[in-house]
């Protein structure tokens, strides 16, 4: 007797050469690069804020030692002096001190400037219970209504009141 084939028989249902382990796969991968990509975008975002950060610090501390060496030198008295006579013109007792003023009134080559006399001072203003005062008077005597003349013209049967007969 003959035997029959007992090979397995293939069928072509048009399935294709992607198994269902290779799209979960793909899958995967798509979350992992999903999720990967915005923690690392956070921490560039962070790091550029960091070193943003570091230079201002840098910043701050080059100022800081600045006015540390500027705060060092008013401790000197020489530099004191030095400085009241630049800015303020004063002079050592026993010195007589010359400013040279120009035809505006301010003197040539830096240092105070020359005052001159104050003018009136001006009114005293009135103390708030007094202003408060004047608005409660202000309240008890209220400005008068004008009252609009009205232009009817004359009256018609049309223009008559009702119930007035």
């Amino acid at each position: 007797m003959d035997e029959p084939d007992l090979e397995p028989v293939r069928r072509s249902g048009g399935r294709s050469n992607v198994t269902t382990r290779a799209i979960a796969l793909v899958v995967v991968l798509l979350v992992l690069v999903i999720s990967y990509a915005s923690s690392l975008r956070i921490y560039f975002s962070q790091a550029h804020e960091i070193s943003a950060t570091r230079v201002e610090i840098a910043d701050h501390q080059r100022q800081i030692s600045q006015l540390q060496g500027e705060l060092a030198q008013w401790d000197n008295p020489d530099h004191v002096r030095t400085e009241a006579r630049q800015r303020l013109g004063w002079v050592v007792p026993g010195e007589t001190g010359y400013q040279v003023v120009g035809s505006d009134g301010q003197p040539l080559g830096g240092g105070a400037a020359i005052q001159g006399e104050s003018g009136p001072a001006d009114a005293p203003q009135d103390a708030w219970w007094a202003k408060l005062w004047g608005s409660v008077e202000a309240a008890d005597q209220p400005a008068p209504v004008k009252k609009k003349k009205v232009d009817s013209g004359p009256i018609t049967d049309k223009t008559k009141p009702k119930g007035s007969g």
